[in-house]
């Protein structure tokens, strides 16, 4: 039987391979609001490097940088440029495929806020009002570049917290 990593402590970071690396930065700190932490360097000229630690093709190349994203996890942002390279992202549906979450306080002033600077939201925000998530208000939108991207907000609490003897972490008391 599998047993449990020693010494987890929570989601360090998420990496996100973006098409181009300083739109990306723009994008998420000018209109999301995160804070560029430093940029990592590149990776180029070593394909034993790219395919065993990377699981890349031996002709990739990649440079990264660390942004920091309110209290949750820091994002990695990777631009690759590589000859196998797909350039559209998976749908929600693919296998792989993914969406990143952000938790705001007002998602109707946030929503709001993407659709001034040109963001694609798609529809308006929906509350839950049934089940372990009721309480909870969602709404999907598009980087750019097409990353599925989600707002959502309890500022009162899941439904599912008032019974359940362990909870999911919860950005509302987390601290900077």
């Amino acid at each position: 039987m599998p047993s449990t990593m020693p010494g987890l402590r929570g989601a360090d970071h998420l990496g996100l391979t973006v098409p181009n690396l300083e739109d990306a930065v723009d994008f998420f700190t000018t209109v999301i609001g995160c804070v560029y932490i430093y940029y990592g360097g590149e990776t180029a000229g070593d394909p034993a490097f790219m395919v065993e630690r990377l699981n890349v093709h031996p002709s990739a190349s990649n440079r990264y940088c660390f942004l920091r994203c309110g209290n949750g996890y820091n994002l990695e942002l990777f631009e690759y440029q590589s000859p196998d390279q797909v350039r559209e992202p998976p749908k929600n549906s693919d296998i792989g495929g993914h969406h990143v979450a952000l938790y705001v306080d007002d998602i109707h002033a946030a929503v709001r806020h993407l659709r001034v600077n040109g963001v694609r939201v798609l529809g308006d925000p929906m509350t839950i009002t049934e089940g372990p998530s009721a309480g909870a208000t969602w709404v999907y939108f598009l980087a750019p570049w097409g990353l599925q991207m989600e707002l959502c907000s309890y500022p009162n609490g899941k439904a599912y917290a008032r019974t359940a003897t362990r909870e999911l972490w919860d950005p509302r008391a987390a601290s900077g």
